[in-house]
């Protein structure tokens, strides 16, 4: 389930909205919470990146994301997925 857009940018990043990038990270909600676990987030890093990040490194990734240590990331949270993203998943969020 990679990132899906429709457009490229010239580097070749993919482009999405945020809502964008929500709607694809709802995706690996596996119990339906309507919450993005630490697992279900290495899911979706791992997915992204065909297998190409270790368990381990996920882990250490998702611990940053995850600001609170909550063990979910929430909406206050989004910002540091999104340079996340951008940084490590060859993603270009678009602000309009």
């Amino acid at each position: 389930m990679a990132i899906k857009t429709r457009a490229y940018s010239v580097d070749g990043k993919r482009e999405m909205t945020i809502d964008e990038f929500k709607r694809w990270l709802k995706k690996f909600d596996d119990d339906k919470d309507g919450k993005i676990s630490r697992d279900e987030l290495a899911d979706a890093i791992r997915v992204s990146n065909g297998g190409w990040f270790t368990s381990r490194k996920s882990k250490r990734i998702i611990r940053s994301v995850d600001a609170n240590g909550s063990g979910f990331i929430d909406d206050n949270e989004i910002k540091n997925l999104v340079e996340f993203a951008e940084k490590h998943l060859k993603v270009r969020i678009l602000h309009l």
